[in-house]
């Protein structure tokens, strides 16, 4: 008897200790998001005018993918993209924010948000036994039934909005939206002190510090470098050479770089480094007219469908398992983050539904060799968009599809569509195919601001987006 409770003794510890080293290479996982950022405003990206030392060492140790795309052209859809590995406007989430100049012929106000139906990677990540968290812009509906906390995150730490001063909200900074308020948990609303950008950051660092010992997800959705514009005396001392706008812009982008900094050295300090999988990169094109960011060499703006509203910078590093300092060059989508952390937490695509995007990692090893996409989509009421291979077709209600050869230019300036009136024809088609595919929109913004949409478009409708 004593021999066989030993033996059942050393298979639970063997069991355990399985689970133990299971546990310990599981990758923690840091998804880093900049919301607003012009395209060639980072050191990285080429910038002169601007520093980003940290993120600059982040990409040496990084593979850089130099044709990453989001899933929509404005804030909240593309993060509901990022969240549910699917093109949102298959669950109703067309790009449009939430709320917004609502047109009063669908959801409005509080019943908009990602739908209670779609399951997020916190909640996946929750189930192989990561630890969550959230900290900084949402974005998915102000509605408690929306929550971060009850989307799969353990921790959130942030605002419900799109949203919000950098600086703390008191009598003579005010909001009376109380999606914009700074939230502990879940309904416990006080505000930070001193500057917004810090502040997630050290959050970041805290949850890291308790979480050592387990693997974590950490989505740090920095507001930085979304309007209003607020930046530190001291950060705005770093660019005499800059002015207005401009110079702010730079010091909120110097303070959120030096905010991810400190996010990576406990990391390292930690001696987590090597097995953490981390992710940097922005939630739609700079809108140049609004915070004089700069997409060149990219054609257009935030919320068109020109290159220079989707197409955004893009970094991953996992020591580990990438090789760094590379680059990739086939066209990926922020979908793809849904299935690669999932499947690097040790998830499995089979216990998810309908995923639009696809696991990087065999890409990036060399594992596999063809493009991880065949075509990639983008649709706003009657605007849309479609890549295939080096072609990309752009279709407005105001004037005729346009066709570019994006490998060719980049900056969409040379129209082929007279030229290769097939392959216009070709991927009109499938762009409809693929729009017979979706759920109709369960919020629209009023007409009148899809004409202003156009107007914007063609106020930056070239490579230099300084203006």
């Amino acid at each position: 008897m004593h021999h066989r409770y030993l033996k059942i003794l050393l298979i639970l510890l063997g069991f355990f200790k399985v689970s133990f080293l299971t546990a310990q290479q599981q990758p923690n996982i840091v998804f880093i998001l900049s919301d607003d950022a012009g395209y060639a405003d980072f050191g990285f990206q080429g910038s002169k005018e601007f520093k980003t030392p940290e993120l600059d060492k982040l990409a040496e140790n990084s593979v850089k993918f130099s044709q990453a795309y989001v899933s929509a052209a404005v804030c909240g859809p593309s993060r509901a993209g990022m969240l549910t590995g699917k093109y949102q406007q298959k669950f109703g989430f067309e790009e449009n924010n939430v709320p917004g100049y609502m047109s009063a012929s669908g959801l409005v106000g509080d019943e908009m948000g990602l739908p209670l139906d779609q399951t997020i990677i916190a909640e996946h990540l929750k189930e192989v036994g990561y630890k969550t968290a959230l900290f900084g812009k949402w974005h998915q509906g102000n509605a408690d039934r929306f929550h971060p906390t009850k989307r799969g995150f353990d921790e959130f730490y942030g605002f419900r909005g799109g949203a919000r001063s950098y600086l703390p909200y008191d009598e003579k900074n005010t909001t009376n939206r109380i999606e914009d308020r700074l939230e502990h948990g879940y309904g416990n609303f006080l505000e930070h002190k001193g500057y917004l950008t810090d502040e997630l950051a050290n959050e970041a660092i805290s949850f890291i510090d308790k979480n050592k010992e387990n693997p974590f997800f950490i989505y740090l959705s920095f507001n930085a470098v979304h309007t209003p514009m607020e930046a530190t005396a001291v950060d705005l001392k770093q660019f005499p050479n800059l002015k207005g706008k401009r110079k702010t812009l730079a010091a909120m982008t110097l303070a959120m770089d030096r905010a991810i900094g400190k996010v990576l050295q406990e990391l390292k300090k930690r001696g987590l480094s090597d097995n953490t999988l981390i992710v940097f990169t922005n939630d739609n094109g700079g809108p140049s007219d609004a915070n004089e960011s700069d997409n060149s060499p990219l054609s257009g703006t935030k919320a068109n469908h020109l290159e220079g509203g989707i197409r955004v910078p893009f970094l991953m590093s996992w020591p580990n398992l990438l090789k760094k300092n590379t680059t990739y060059h086939y066209p990926i989508s922020t979908l793809d983050l849904f299935p690669t952390f999932l499947v690097a937490a040790g998830g499995k695509i089979a216990d998810t539904k309908d995923l639009d995007g696809v696991n990087l990692i065999p890409y990036l090893k060399g594992e596999k060799t063809d493009a991880p996409h065949e075509f990639l989509y983008w649709k706003k009421e009657n605007r849309g968009a479609i890549r295939n291979q080096d072609w990309k077709l752009l279709r407005f209600p105001d004037r005729p599809a346009e066709l570019y050869n994006i490998k060719n230019d980049m900056s969409e300036t040379n129209n082929l569509a007279a030229q290769y009136p097939e392959k216009v024809k070709q991927l009109y088609k499938q762009l409809f195919k693929w729009e017979l595919t979706l759920e109709r929109p369960l919020w629209q913004l009023r007409r009148e601001f899809e004409g202003k949409a156009a107007d914007r478009m063609d106020a930056y409708k070239k490579t230099n987006t300084k203006q």
